[in-house]
């Protein structure tokens, strides 16, 4: 299922652009706006939603110790994992995608590496390495305020990892050599404990409980509190959106248990009283 935001599409377009600079003479930008035509690169960036699709769990990465790993570490069949990919260079888009993605998690009642779920960053850039990657991950450890021991790793790899992670991922990007750049939407993948792709979320900014509501359904039911299942149930993915929205049958559903919880105690206190009157 192809799933395109126009804005996210624009973010990372606005992104690009603002580092590409304005080169056009005044009779080329005019042309250009008249046209409304994007470079070639800009539709080279899209999400394909491969729902349902296992990552493989072979593909090879280097962490931010300078470790090499698999995807396959990160799956350890009890916790879902979040995936971003971005690059550590990047100027724009990446770090107010990253920035934001620590706002939410700090905001979040669960810390990476716990019972609850892992994040995996992946560097979309082959020449990139721990050298880049462990700093860029201990500012925002730093940022996230829960200490060092947190499982949110930092990866880089060569161009065909990368690359068929992000093919199966369903995540296009492009490389621009001018301007030595990478244009990229802003989205979030969830996988599931054994390694499926169980939702996307998209923009440059997130909701708390769109974090933990992805995690719940990539999970299945295997984290979580009976009260957050319970919560998840009043809410809907909205796919034009990219993100959870309430859901009016689960709402109605949730006002009538307790609707029916509170005649019931009430009934349960009447009856009582009538017991001791009559004793």
């Amino acid at each position: 299922m192809s799933c395109r935001i126009p804005a996210t599409c624009l973010a990372a377009a606005l992104a690009f652009g603002s580092a590409a600079g304005v080169r056009a003479a005044p009779s080329d930008a005019q042309q250009a706006g008249s046209n409304q035509v994007l470079a070639p690169a800009m539709t080279a960036i899209d999400v394909d939603e491969h729902l349902g699709l296992d990552i493989d769990r072979g593909l090879s990465f280097v962490d931010h110790t300078g470790k090499r790993v698999t995807l396959g570490d990160y799956l350890d069949g009890k916790r879902p994992v979040l995936v971003t990919m971005n690059y550590f260079r990047c100027p724009v888009l990446c770090n107010v995608q990253l920035n934001e993605l620590t706002d939410a998690l700090h905001k979040l009642d669960w810390t990476p590496g716990d019972e609850h779920f892992r994040v995996v960053t992946v560097s979309i850039d082959p020449r990139e390495t721990p050298e880049l990657a462990g700093p860029k991950r201990q500012n925002h450890l730093n940022s996230l305020g829960r200490g060092d021991d947190v499982d949110w790793a930092f990866l880089t790899g060569d161009a065909l990892n990368v690359r068929l992670l992000a093919a199966q991922l369903g995540i296009s990007y492009t490389y621009d050599p001018e301007q030595d750049q990478y244009a990229h939407p802003a989205v979030i993948a969830f996988l599931s404990p054994e390694g499926k792709i169980a939702r996307y979320v998209y923009g440059l900014s997130y909701n708390p409980n769109d974090l933990k509501f992805g995690l719940l359904e990539a999970s299945e039911g295997r984290v979580g509190s009976t009260i957050d299942r319970l919560i998840l149930s009043c809410f809907h993915y909205d796919a034009t959106l990219g993100r959870y929205g309430p859901f009016a049958f689960g709402l109605m559903r949730i006002a009538g248990a307790v609707t029916v919880l509170l005649i019931g105690t009430t009934l349960l206190v009447y009856w009582r009283r009538e017991r001791r009157a009559t004793a």
